[in-house]
């Protein structure tokens, strides 16, 4: 049986709010957040926007050049920047939004969020299987290949995570099926949500 993410029982979907504008997808790497909010958006008909897109767009450079060149202090002005900007420009057109793993850890990112009303969903996995999931994409990064760094940077940010509205178990499903049981999170089916936090 499902657990909510303090260890209580689950509780019945969420009813879509009327005045919904955007969920924002997060997680640690590997978590799936830009392959499933590409998929869930599809589901309800939905724009999708990853916010690491809009920082390289606006950088016009690749997120490992910034961390290699600037540093993580100004990636991190950036990303905030740009998360303002995107919410900014959110149209009546609602939006799935992917943010980089460590957006949400970023607590004037959590906060913004929450003043704005916006509904995060966590994308949560055992930590090897996202580390294995990580080995098989095409970009290489030191802390991909350390198990025991991948794992305590993960540990940082999973409380951060657990604030989010709702938790998705990803374990052992693919995209898809991921995809649909956030969209019954958001009750655009019949089935249970899992609330991220009491």
């Amino acid at each position: 049986m499902k657990t909510r993410a303090g260890g209580q029982p689950e509780a019945k979907a969420l009813a879509r709010p009327p005045e919904i504008r955007a969920v924002f997808l997060v997680g640690f790497m590997g978590a799936g957040k830009t392959s499933v909010g590409r998929a869930l958006s599809r589901r309800l008909g939905w724009d999708f926007e990853d916010l690491d897109d809009r920082i390289q767009a606006r950088e016009q450079r690749t997120i490992d050049e910034i961390f290699e060149r600037s540093g993580e202090a100004y990636f991190r002005r950036a990303e905030h920047e740009a998360l303002r900007e995107l919410i900014v420009g959110l149209s009546s057109s609602p939006r799935v939004i992917a943010l980089g793993g460590g957006a949400f850890a970023q607590a004037h990112n959590a906060r913004l969020l929450a003043e704005g009303g916006f509904l995060t969903i966590f994308l949560d996995a055992p930590i090897e299987e996202l580390f294995r999931r990580c080995q098989q994409e095409p970009v290489e990064r030191p802390l991909r290949r350390d198990l025991q760094q991948f794992r305590e940077l993960n540990e940082q940010r999973r409380p951060s995570y657990l604030k989010a509205a709702l938790r998705i178990e990803t374990s052992g499903k693919d995209i898809e099926m991921v995809a649909a049981e956030a969209a019954r999170c958001l009750g655009f089916e019949e089935k249970n949500a899992t609330p991220g936090a009491p």
